[in-house]
């Protein structure tokens, strides 16, 4: 099932048990652009997607929706 990056994102944050405010520090974005992605106004730029596969040891195909697993 392809999910959509906001349900993604949501699921990692619950999953990890991470704030909105601590994600965003980990990446080096605003926690109001987090919040944006979240809502689904916004989705993540290459920069960001990067950062956050970096940061968390996670390959994009996961935030990208292709493969459900992370680990």
């Amino acid at each position: 099932m392809i999910m959509d990056f906001q349900t993604i994102l949501k699921e990692f944050l619950a999953e990890n048990e991470l704030t909105q405010a601590a994600f965003a520090h980990k990446i080096g974005v605003k926690p109001s652009q987090v919040s944006e992605w979240l809502k689904g106004k916004a989705k993540p730029g290459y920069d960001s997607l990067k950062a956050m596969c970096l940061a968390f040891s996670i390959p994009a195909d996961y935030f990208l929706g292709i493969t459900e697993l992370y680990q």
